[in-house]
C-alpha cells in the first residue's frame, strides 16, 4: 500500500494548521496596541473603568449616566492628554487589576489605592485623591467605639478593596464578610446582618445621608489611603501623560474645585494628598 499521498495530506494539514495559528497569533498581537496613549488619541476614545456604585467617587446620576469625583477627574484627565471621549466601563473592585491586564479597559479611576501588591501587577499615575477610613456601626450600637471593640465581630468590607486587605491584616480576631456591591454592605449593617463596616469617611457618610440609613461613624481614623489612576504595565507614555495631567490639576486648583463639589465640604484635597505623600516617604 502506498502511504505517500496520505503522508503528504497529513503534512499539508499540519502546515496549514500552523500557518493558521501563526496568523491568529499575529492578529491577536495586532489587537493589543503597544502604545495605549497613541491608540486612544488616534481613535478619540479612552476606556476608563469604575464601579458606578461607590459614591461620591463613582455612581449613576438621575439620567443613568456615570457621575462623581473620580468620573469628573477622569473626564478632565482625558481632555488634557488629548483624548476627546471617555467610555466608562462598569466593573467590580475585585476585577480591576485583572481587567487592566486583560485589556478590558485602558485606565481604572475609582478611588483605587496604589498598594505594594497592586504595583507588582499594574502601574499607577500621580495621586489625585485621598481618603480616611473609619468604623461604621448602627446608630443604636453603643458597644463598638473603637478598633479593639471589633474583636469577635462580623465586619463588612467591599471585595477587592484596600479596605478588605487592611481589615484582613489588622483585624485578625474579627470575621471579615465581603460584598461585591459596596451599597449592600451598608444595607446589611442597617438591618443588623453585620456588626460594623470599614469604609471611607466620605463614602460611608454619603450612603448614610442619601439613603437615610441608621448608621454612624465611630472611633478615630484607622488609615489614610491615596487614590490614583491605574493602568497596565509597560505603558510609559500613558503613565507620564496621566501623571502630568494630574499634577497640573493639583497645581491649578482643579482637584480642589472638584473635591469640594463632590465631597460636599470645603476640603483641601491637594493639601491632604501632599501630607500623605510626605508621610509615606518617611516610612
Amino acid at each position: 500500500m502506498n502511504r505517500t499521498p496520505l503522508r503528504r495530506t497529513l503534512l499539508c494539514s499540519l502546515m496549514g494548521a500552523c500557518a493558521s495559528l501563526a496568523l491568529l497569533g499575529s492578529a491577536t498581537w495586532a489587537q493589543q496596541p503597544r502604545d495605549l496613549l497613541a491608540a486612544a488619541r488616534s481613535s478619540g476614545v479612552i476606556r476608563i473603568a469604575n464601579t458606578q456604585a461607590s459614591p461620591p467617587w463613582s455612581m449613576l446620576d438621575d439620567k443613568n449616566q456615570p457621575a462623581g469625583y473620580d468620573v469628573e477627574v477622569a473626564k478632565e484627565v482625558a481632555r488634557r492628554i488629548g483624548v476627546a471621549k471617555v467610555e466608562f466601563v462598569a466593573d467590580l473592585f475585585k476585577n480591576f487589576v485583572e481587567g487592566l491586564k486583560a485589556g478590558k479597559y485602558d485606565l481604572v479611576m475609582n478611588d483605587l489605592t496604589p498598594t505594594v501588591e497592586r504595583e507588582k501587577q499594574v502601574d499607577f499615575s500621580a495621586a489625585y485623591g485621598l481618603e480616611d477610613f473609619r468604623i461604621f456601626v448602627r446608630t443604636a450600637n453603643n458597644d463598638i467605639k473603637d478598633r479593639p471593640d471589633l474583636k469577635g465581630k462580623r465586619i463588612g468590607v467591599t471585595a477587592g478593596t484596600s479596605n478588605e486587605s487592611w481589615s484582613r491584616a489588622n483585624l485578625a480576631d474579627s470575621e471579615i464578610v465581603t460584598y461585591d456591591n459596596g451599597g449592600l454592605v451598608f444595607n446589611d449593617i442597617a438591618i443588623g446582618r453585620i456588626d460594623a463596616v470599614i469604609s471611607s469617611h466620605f463614602g460611608g457618610m454619603k450612603y448614610a445621608t442619601v439613603n437615610k440609613l441608621p448608621i454612624k461613624e465611630v472611633g478615630p481614623i484607622l488609615t489614610y489611603q491615596l487614590s490614583a489612576a491605574a493602568m497596565a504595565k509597560n505603558q510609559p507614555a500613558l503613565r507620564e501623560a496621566v501623571s502630568k495631567a494630574v499634577r497640573d490639576m493639583r497645581a491649578d486648583g482643579t482637584i480642589d474645585r472638584l473635591s469640594t463639589r463632590w465631597l460636599g465640604v470645603s476640603y483641601q484635597m491637594t493639601v491632604e494628598i501632599a501630607k500623605a505623600e510626605k508621610q509615606a516617604e518617611k516610612q
